[in-house]
């Protein structure tokens, strides 16, 4: 178990550590790119529908295939049988490595199935295929306060308020682990 956490340690600081050293990448599309122009402006009543937008478009792999490959994966989720969503989600990476959120999807399962290791390495798979996707920022900040690296989760939280400035609860977050970092108690 501890060679396990030290390899998940690795992990999280080199990932850590990539965030914040690397500039802002803005691959995939022009409409993209305008939705998170949007959504750096947008105040808290349209923060949720653009991110919904967002997430429809990232949602979208570009082959009817591979789209009903990720469909059976959420269905698999919603049964609660996160053993064929893996099963379905890891068919969908081998098929179309380059899609991201087959990935983040992936480490969704495989968080609530309990192995926080895969989780990790498909949210870092996601966020070097697309630097902006908060859903898997949110899943690494959650991970890592899991992992007691309580600073590192308010650096990533930090990131998402940079893209979505009124994302709900991460504020929240922010705000309850720099009362944490401050030793403050609420």
């Amino acid at each position: 178990m501890s060679k396990l956490r030290e390899v998940i340690n690795r992990i999280v600081t080199a990932f850590v550590v990539g965030l914040t050293l690397a500039g802002p990448v803005h691959a995939q599309t022009s409409e993209l790119d305008a939705l998170f122009d949007r959504l750096a402006e947008a105040d808290a009543q349209e923060t949720s529908q653009i991110q919904g937008q967002i997430a429809a478009q990232w949602s979208r792999s570009g082959s009817a295939a591979m789209d009903l490959l990720l469909r059976r994966g959420e269905d698999a989720m919603e049964a609660g049988n996160t053993e064929l969503a893996i099963q379905h989600y890891s068919a969908l990476i081998d098929h179309a490595p380059d899609f991201a959120e087959g990935y983040n999807s992936r480490a969704t399962a495989f968080y609530m199935a309990g192995q926080v290791g895969p989780s990790l390495a498909d949210i870092q798979q996601t966020l070097v295929l697309n630097p902006r996707h908060f859903g898997a920022m949110s899943g690494l900040a959650v991970i890592l306060e899991e992992l007691d690296r309580p600073e590192d989760a308010l650096e990533v939280y930090n990131r998402i308020l940079e893209i979505a400035p009124h994302a709900e609860g991460v504020q929240d977050a922010a705000d309850r682990l720099s009362v944490k970092l401050d030793g403050l108690a609420l």
